[in-house]
C-alpha cells in the first residue's frame, strides 16, 4: 500500500469511508452499512415517488387499454376486429418481455440511473404515440414500444429501490411501490367511464385522450428523477468507489440537515474486487448453479402471481358481461373497488413482511389466496353469486393476493447478488409475464366464451393450485431476508476472499 492508502484504510477502520488496496485492488467499504442505517427521510420519500409512480401510470394505461376494446372496434375509431385487439395486447406483452431482458442486462452493466431515464422516455414515447395511431399496425408497433419501456422499468426501478432503501424498510416499501399499480388501475377504471362515454366524447377522441394524459404525466416524472442518485452499491462493485463515497456523503449530509441529528456510526465492512462488467457466464452460473433453489423459488412465485392476475383480473370485464349481463362500458363501476382492494393489501400488510418475516408472510399470503380462490371457484360453479357479491369475493382474494404478487417481485430483487439483480428481476418477470400474460388470458377467454359456470370454475381451481404450490415452495426454499443487508442475503460476485 502507498502512504495514502494506509491513511484511507486507517480512516475506514475508524468507521469512515471507502479505501482501495493499490496492490491487490481490493476495495474495503462501509457504503452498504451506511445506507442501511439511515432513518426514513424526505430523500427516501422523493425516491419512492420518483421511481414508483411509473407503476401508477402503468396501471392507469393498462386498465384503459383493457376498456377500449369495444371502442377500437367502432368504425368511427380504428375499426379493429377482435383478433386485432388480442394481437395488439400480445405485442405489448412481447415488448415487455424483450424490454425486461435487454434493459435488465443494461442496468447491471451501465447502472440503474442511466437506464431508468431511458426506459421512462421509451415508455412515455410509446404511450403518446399510441394516442396518434391510425391503423392496426401502427397501434401494435406503438404498444410494442410501450411494452419495451415498462419491461425495462421493472428491472431498473426494483433494483434501484432495493439498493437505496434501508434494510428495515425494504420489504414494505417494495410491496407498496409494486402495489401502487392498482392506484393507477382504479384511476383508469374510473377515467374509462368518462373517456369512453360516447355521450361525452367522440369515440375516436376519448381513448386517445386517455393515452395522452398518461404520457404527459410521465414526462413530469422525468424531472423528479433528477433527484435520484446512482446506486452507491452498484458504483462500489463497478470500480467507482470515489463516486459512491461522494453520493453517500451527500445523502447523509441532507438527512442530518433535515433531522438536526448526527447519524450513528455504521457497523460492517464489505471487501470486493470491483469490475466494470460481469460476463453472462458469471451471472448465469450464479443463478443456475449456486443459487438454483432461489431461482426455482422466484420462478414459481412469478408464474403463480402472473397467471392469477392475467387470468382473473384482466378478464373480469368479460365475466361480468357474459354471466351477469353488465354492459362492457359499465365494468369500471366494479373494477374501481376491486383495484382499490388490490392496493390496500400491500399498503396494510407490507409492514408485516419486515416484522413477522418474509417466509411466513409470503407463504401465508400465497396460501390464503389459493384457499379463498378455491372457495370462490366452488361458489361460482354453483352459480351462487351476483355481479356485486362476486366482486366482493374478489376484493377479499386480491387484498391478500396483491400483497403476495408484490412479494414475488421483492423476492426476485433481493435474493440474488448485486451484480445480477436487475437481470434476475428481468428473467423472472419475463418468464412470469410470458406464462401468465400469454397463456392465461387465452385460456380464460375460451372458458368464459363457453358460458359454462363449472368450466370457468375449473380454471379458477387451476389458478388456486398454482398459488398453493407457490406457498409450499416459499416455505421450503424461502429466504429470511427481513432486516438484513442485501450483501448478507447474497454475497456479491465481486466479494473478496
Amino acid at each position: 500500500m502507498t502512504g495514502e492508502d494506509d491513511v484511507a484504510a486507517g480512516d475506514l477502520a475508524a468507521g469512515a469511508g471507502t479505501a482501495r488496496d493499490a496492490r491487490s485492488g481490493v476495495v474495503r467499504t462501509d457504503v452498504p452499512a451506511r445506507m442501511d442505517r439511515l432513518p426514513w427521510s424526505r430523500f427516501h420519500l422523493i425516491l419512492v415517488i420518483a421511481l414508483g409512480v411509473t407503476w401508477v401510470l402503468d396501471g392507469l394505461e393498462v386498465t384503459i387499454v383493457g376498456a377500449i376494446g369495444p371502442v377500437l372496434q367502432d368504425k368511427r375509431a380504428l375499426g379493429f376486429t377482435l383478433q386485432e385487439i388480442g394481437a395488439s395486447a400480445s405485442f405489448y406483452v412481447v415488448g415487455a418481455v424483450v424490454g425486461a431482458l435487454v434493459f435488465g442486462w443494461l442496468t447491471d452493466r451501465f447502472g440503474r440511473r442511466l437506464v431508468f431515464y431511458a426506459t421512462l422516455l421509451i415508455y412515455v414515447g410509446g404511450v403518446i404515440a399510441s394516442a396518434l395511431a391510425w391503423d392496426f399496425w401502427s397501434f401494435a408497433l406503438f404498444r410494442l414500444v410501450t411494452g419495451l419501456g415498462i419491461g425495462g422499468e421493472y428491472a431498473a426501478i426494483n433494483s434501484a429501490i432495493d439498493e437505496l432503501i434501508p434494510a428495515k424498510y425494504r420489504g414494505r416499501v417494495d410491496l407498496i411501490v409494486n402495489g401502487s399499480f392498482w392506484l393507477g388501475a382504479a384511476a383508469g377504471a374510473g377515467a374509462a367511464l368518462l373517456l369512453l362515454d360516447p355521450n361525452l366524447l367522440d369515440p375516436d377522441f376519448g381513448w386517445r385522450l386517455g393515452f395522452g394524459i398518461g404520457g404527459v404525466l410521465g414526462l413530469g416524472i422525468l424531472f423528479l428523477r433528477r433527484h435520484v442518485p446512482e446506486s452507491p452499491r452498484w458504483l462500489v462493485t463497478h470500480g467507482r468507489e470515489e463516486e459512491a463515497e461522494r453520493t453517500v456523503a451527500e445523502i447523509e449530509r441532507r438527512i442530518e440537515a433535515e433531522t438536526g441529528k448526527t447519524l450513528p456510526k455504521a457497523e460492517g465492512i464489505l471487501e470486493v474486487h470491483p469490475k466494470k462488467s460481469f460476463g453472462f457466464g458469471e451471472i448465469f452460473d450464479s443463478m443456475v448453479h449456486k443459487h438454483r433453489g432461489r431461482s426455482i423459488l422466484a420462478l414459481v412465485l412469478m408464474v403463480a402471481q402472473a397467471f392469477l392476475f392475467n387470468a382473473v383480473f384482466f378478464t373480469y370485464g368479460l365475466v361480468l358481461a357474459k354471466f351477469y349481463g353488465v354492459p362492457e362500458n359499465k365494468a369500471g363501476i366494479f373494477l374501481v373497488p376491486l383495484a382499490i382492494g388490490n392496493f390496500l393489501g400491500p399498503l396494510l400488510l407490507g409492514h408485516f413482511f419486515d416484522t413477522i418475516g418474509r417466509r411466513r408472510m409470503i407463504a401465508g399470503t400465497f396460501g390464503l389466496s389459493g384457499l379463498l380462490l378455491l372457495a370462490t371457484a366452488v361458489a361460482f360453479g354453483l352459480d351462487l353469486f351476483t355481479a356485486w357479491t362476486q366482486t366482493f369475493a374478489w376484493i377479499a382474494i386480491f387484498f391478500v393476493a396483491s400483497a403476495a404478487a408484490s412479494s414475488a417481485y421483492l423476492t426476485a430483487s433481493e435474493i440474488f447478488p448485486l451484480e445480477t439483480r436487475a437481470l434476475a428481476i428481468a428473467v423472472f418477470y419475463a418468464l412470469g409475464t410470458g406464462a401468465g400474460g400469454v397463456m392465461a388470458p387465452w385460456l380464460f377467454t375460451r372458458l368464459i366464451e363457453s358460458g359454462q359456470h363449472w368450466a370457468l370454475a375449473g380454471g379458477y381451481v387451476g389458478a388456486a393450485a398454482l398459488l398453493v404450490i407457490a406457498a409450499v415452495t416459499e416455505w421450503r426454499l424461502g429466504v429470511d431476508a427481513e432486516g438484513k443487508s442485501l450483501e448478507s442475503i447474497a454475497d456479491p460476485l465481486s466479494k473478496a476472499g
